[in-house]
Parts: C-alpha cells; sequence; structure tokens
C-alpha cells in the first residue's frame, strides 16, 4: 500500500473453530493466502485446536491482574501471539447462533493483547453465513478495548459455495482486499497511537 507507512505489521489469523470435522483450516487457508498476497502484512495464523485453552478461569480479571495473570504454561505461544499483533483476522463459524466456546475462552484469558488493535472477521454457517457469531463477536471484543473493522467476509452454505478449498463468488478475492486495506490502514493508525501515547484504557 502506498498511501500508508511501508513498515510491515505482524497479522495473526486466529482459527476459532475446534470442532471434528470442521471447515475453519479450509477457510482460515484461503485466507492466510489473501494475506499473504496482500504484501502488507506478516501473516502468522494460530490454529486453537492446536493449542489447550481451559475453559475455567482464575478469580481475577486479566485486566486488573496484568503481567502476573496466571496463565497455563501451554498458553505461553497463544499469549506471545496476541501479544506481538498488530492486527487480528478471526475465523469462525457459527454455533446456535453464536461462535464457539474455544473462541471464547482464548479470548477471555487475555485483554491487554487486544486492546487498540483492528479485528476482522471472517464466518461461515449455514443461511446467514455465520453473521449472527460476528454480531456477538463484535460486542465482546468492543469492550476488551479492540476495534472492530465493519467490512468482513461471510460465506453463506459453505458446504455448496466452496470447491477445491476456494469460494465459488468470483468477487470473494476482492472482497478480502478491501478488508485487508481498511485494516492496513487501521494497523498502521493504532500503532502509531500506541508508540506514540500508552493506551489508557
Amino acid at each position: 500500500m502506498d498511501t500508508i507507512t511501508t513498515t510491515r505489521h505482524k497479522l495473526v489469523i486466529l482459527l476459532g473453530s475446534v470442532r471434528e470435522g470442521r471447515f475453519g483450516p479450509v477457510v482460515g487457508t484461503w485466507v492466510t493466502e489473501q494475506a499473504r498476497l496482500h504484501g502488507y502484512f506478516d501473516v502468522e495464523v494460530v490454529d486453537l485446536a492446536d493449542l489447550d485453552v481451559p475453559l475455567s478461569l482464575p478469580a481475577a480479571s486479566p485486566k486488573h491482574a496484568g503481567d502476573g495473570y496466571p496463565r497455563p504454561e501451554a498458553m505461553a505461544a497463544l499469549t506471545a501471539a496476541l501479544e506481538g499483533a498488530d492486527a487480528f483476522v478471526v475465523v469462525t463459524p457459527e454455533y446456535n447462533h453464536s461462535y464457539p466456546a474455544s473462541l471464547k475462552a482464548a479470548i477471555d484469558w487475555h485483554f491487554t493483547q487486544w486492546a487498540a488493535k483492528p479485528v476482522a472477521f471472517v464466518s461461515y454457517g449455514g443461511a446467514a453465513g455465520g453473521r449472527h457469531a460476528v454480531l456477538h463477536l463484535e460486542n465482546v471484543l468492543t469492550e476488551l478495548h479492540a476495534v472492530t473493522i465493519r467490512e468482513g467476509l461471510a460465506f453463506p452454505n459453505y458446504f455448496t459455495s466452496w470447491q477445491d478449498g476456494r469460494p465459488l463468488d468470483a468477487n470473494a478475492a476482492g472482497y478480502a482486499k478491501t478488508m485487508l486495506e481498511l485494516l492496513a490502514w487501521w494497523s498502521a493508525a493504532l500503532r502509531t497511537a500506541r508508540d506514540t501515547t500508552p493506551y489508557p484504557g
């Protein structure tokens, strides 16, 4: 992009489903390809199915405990990835009109790692394409002081709208580019702001 800084920023693509037989890695692989083709970000994929993220949380909140928050050692890689990210793309299915418990747990174990960073969403599901899941995620991540991006991708009826690991919609790559352009702008703006002034939240 020639309209913003050429400094490379780190993008974490977070795969939220851990369900057996999940479609998430197919979507995640395609989104990762689009992000790397875009060229602005250093891309890291974090798959929650590869991690042990407990549902039981400590009594104190991560916001108030800060660096002393007692996370399991097995979560260190996840925490480091979120801490080092300048931007996120969350890839989520829709389960019962919401998003997976695995994703909620990963979010709730952290706070400052999300703050003042942009988040875009790529969802998939039945007729709604995962949009109910995204609406819920927007509420949660806004509470954690993240900045959610309006432009995202939703894939309704993914079981018939994808073939050979790619969406059949010829416009999908263009929509992904728009999402990534906005994510890059917000990534640069918010990183500059964080580097200039400590975030007060």
